[in-house]
């Protein structure tokens, strides 16, 4: 098993290639009759371990490729995908396309993006940082992982397994204004989840550890000690009594809060109007102080894109200042649906920042002082057509700014208008392991079913 993830790939030697199968691909395109044609390709590779109890589970080394082709004819568009980069099977697929757009119903929105928005500059982004680490050393950090978690307190008593993964990746666009862009990417993660029992009562829970570079990581002892206490913590839960209360999502479920926004701001929920915020650009939908923007140029951003899916270049913008809804989520075709420009986020936001104006949590617990802090949700009970939200939830009650008790088989709900509206306070504890950060959330108040 001697072989690292190093070995399996190096995205920079493949992205020359890909490019030139880019290139290759829109030839074909023009050859056999098309007006226009995109074409997307990834190529990812990696390694990744898992344990459980101490035993290795699994080891697993992947490497797929895929290509994308969107082919123009008028304004008929047809799409096919192979993973197959073979002359033969290029051609098969460029044909395909054509074909299936032939048959197409005229859409006067398709097509490709005006050929002067595309990116003009592609900087570097710093997102390739390759771990070279061996499926032993990999299964060796799952193992440390696991023992610290599992040595951690009698109470766990197993383990639902302990993983290491290192992946990364090549992507390239171009089209037939002459636009070809790439880059190439890593990213590499420690993650555990554990079981506690008492009594009768048993519990899972789990962290992790996710970054661009290995150096950015969690230790593995870290990411199993943390996962103990969160599933430690949870023992003893009880229901709350129905009724309202002030609500406090930890950062990792305000996340979740903040992408139903972004999904009622993009262009195919409007332009279907299928958005309980339709028609709101320019209008208050947060409170005045508050902030949410987009960095898409970030160094090391694990969003970080200079073009999106269209070839356009990405730039900073606000969706919502003093809080106010100052721009929607949109690809070339939901701008022209709706009569509007592209915001360049075809393929959604990159690099998004709620910011704060509080401290953090504890600070957050001492302002709401008697409510309940949400730290996992369960169920899809969020119609972004009305905006009713309805979830399960389970967390800790608070009194007087302190933790109480563990909460489970609570449902929260509302509708998202008013709670974004009753957003109260953002923290500063921020929650750096995705696409969205934001600190914890404090809601005015929320309905609560218990007991």
């Amino acid at each position: 098993m001697g072989v690292n993830s190093n070995e399996v790939l190096d995205p920079r030697m493949e992205e020359g290639r890909l490019k030139g199968l880019v290139s290759d691909i829109l030839d074909e395109a023009r050859k056999q009759g098309a007006d226009g044609c995109e074409v997307g390709v990834s190529l990812d590779a990696g390694l990744s371990a898992s344990v459980r109890m101490g035993e290795v589970e699994t080891v697993e080394f992947n490497r797929d490729q895929g290509f994308g082709i969107t082919v123009y004819l008028g304004q008929k568009k047809g799409s096919a995908s192979t993973s197959d980069s073979t002359a033969g099977a290029i051609k098969d697929a460029v044909k395909a396309a054509c074909n299936i757009a032939r048959y197409a119903s005229e859409d006067p929105c398709a097509g490709l993006a005006d050929a002067e928005l595309m990116a003009k500059n592609l900087p570097d982004l710093d997102l390739y940082h390759p771990w070279d680490i061996s499926a032993e050393e990999a299964i060796e950090l799952a193992k440390t992982c696991e023992d610290a978690g599992r040595g951690y307190s009698d109470q766990i008593v197993n383990s639902d397994g302990t993983h290491t993964s290192s992946h990364k990746g090549c992507r390239v666009y171009g089209n037939s204004h002459g636009f070809i862009g790439s880059y190439v990417s890593s990213r590499h993660s420690i993650s555990s989840v554990l079981i506690a029992r008492q009594g009768e009562e048993m519990q899972r829970d789990y962290w992790y550890t996710l970054g661009r570079a290995a150096s950015a990581l969690e230790s593995a002892e870290q990411v199993g000690q943390k996962a103990a206490e969160r599933t430690l913590s949870r023992l003893g839960g009880r229901k709350v009594e129905t009724g309202k209360a002030p609500v406090l999502f930890a950062p990792e479920m305000a996340s979740g809060l903040i992408s139903h926004f972004l999904g009622a701001i993009s262009g195919g929920s409007l332009y279907r109007q299928s958005s309980f915020l339709l028609d709101h650009l320019g209008k208050q939908v947060f409170p005045e102080w508050l902030r949410i923007h987009e960095q898409p140029l970030l160094k090391g951003g694990l969003g970080s894109a200079s073009f999106d899916n269209d070839g356009l270049g990405t730039r900073a913008k606000d969706f919502i200042n003093e809080g106010i809804l100052r721009n929607y989520i949109l690809s070339t075709y939901s701008a022209r649906k709706l009569g509007m420009q592209s915001t360049a986020n075809a393929g959604g936001v990159n690099n998004l920042f709620v910011e704060s104006n509080a401290g953090g949590q504890q600070a957050l617990l001492k302002k709401m002082g008697t409510g309940l802090l949400v730290t996992e949700l369960m169920g899809q009970g969020v119609n972004l057509v009305t905006g009713d939200y309805s979830r399960g939830a389970g967390g800790f009650w608070v009194e007087n700014g302190e933790i109480q008790y563990p909460v489970s088989e609570v449902t929260i709900a509302g509708n998202l208008k008013d709670i974004f509206m009753g957003i109260v306070a953002v923290g500063n504890d921020v929650d750096k392991r995705g696409n969205i950060e934001t600190g914890s959330i404090l809601v005015d108040e929320m309905a609560l079913a218990g007991s």
